[in-house]
């Protein structure tokens, strides 16, 4: 039985967290195209870098097996308030949620994601999302 994951956040309050908290982290479990393509958090304004891990690999979508694994090489201290994030905040459950049945104690995902939903016309990162939201981000 998977165990449950600390809950869920808005990027605003993840962004106050990772502000206020010095040990808190952000884990994009997007995939690489994602990074590369759409844009990255940008947490130098709060002295920070992101963590990339890939949840599943682009372009089968393909489970990372070594998830668990390069989580515990970038953060070793499973009492680290960790933050995960993907594009509107569907596989960042699934990746609080193994990092929960692996020790971590503090896990939350990130409402939204990174581009959040789409907009009337389509289009995602407009109106919610760490995007939408006007958090900071660059490609």
């Amino acid at each position: 039985m998977s165990g449950l994951y600390e809950g869920d956040i808005t990027p605003q309050e993840a962004w106050n967290l990772l502000s206020e908290e010095e040990k808190a982290v952000l884990v994009d479990v997007r995939t690489l195209a994602e990074w590369k393509c759409v844009g990255i958090t940008n947490l130098s304004e709060i002295s920070k870098d992101n963590i990339f891990i890939e949840w599943v690999s682009f372009p089968d979508s393909i489970p990372n097996v070594n998830f668990i694994k390069e989580l515990a090489e970038a953060v070793p201290d499973k009492e680290t308030p960790i933050y995960f994030l993907c594009r509107t905040g569907a596989r960042s459950v699934g990746a609080a949620t193994a990092a929960t049945d692996a020790g971590y104690e503090h896990c939350y995902n990130i409402l939204e994601g990174f581009e959040g939903g789409p907009d009337e016309e389509g289009h995602r990162g407009r109106l919610t999302g760490w995007q939408g939201r006007k958090l900071p981000w660059k490609h």
